[in-house]
């Protein structure tokens, strides 16, 4: 919002928008530095990149307020997990927080016989 000493004008509607989508993504979350810095350097340490690991523990400390687990928990708990279990866990986690219209998944290629199989009759 701008200060100023001038009168007010009276906003029309496409100021009011314009307000509305500026401010759109400035909702400030915080959380405490302990439960932020060991969520990253769980995913630094497991190799994910820094700009990953940060949103990732980001978006995993919103979850776990959101349902009212504690971090340290949810963290021990990930730690017993190969990492093709844990990418399918942060992919429920991302979807869950994520619009309905844009989910990510994972595929699992089945496994093939590339040999034919069948009965011969001779």
């Amino acid at each position: 919002m701008i200060r100023t000493n001038l009168p007010q004008q009276p906003q029309t509607n496409v100021q009011s928008v314009r307000t509305f989508f500026d401010n759109f993504f400035t909702k400030t979350v915080s959380f405490p530095a302990e439960q932020i810095d060991a969520t990253v350097a769980f995913f630094a340490k497991r190799g994910f990149d820094t700009n990953s690991a940060n949103s990732i523990a980001i978006t995993l400390l919103n979850q776990a307020r959101k349902e009212n687990v504690p971090v340290f928990s949810l963290i021990d708990s990930l730690k017993g997990l190969t990492d093709i279990q844990l990418t399918q866990v942060l992919t429920q986690v991302l979807n869950a927080s994520r619009e309905k219209t844009s989910l990510l998944g994972y595929r699992i290629a089945p496994a093939t016989d590339s040999f034919e199989s069948r009965n011969i009759l001779v």
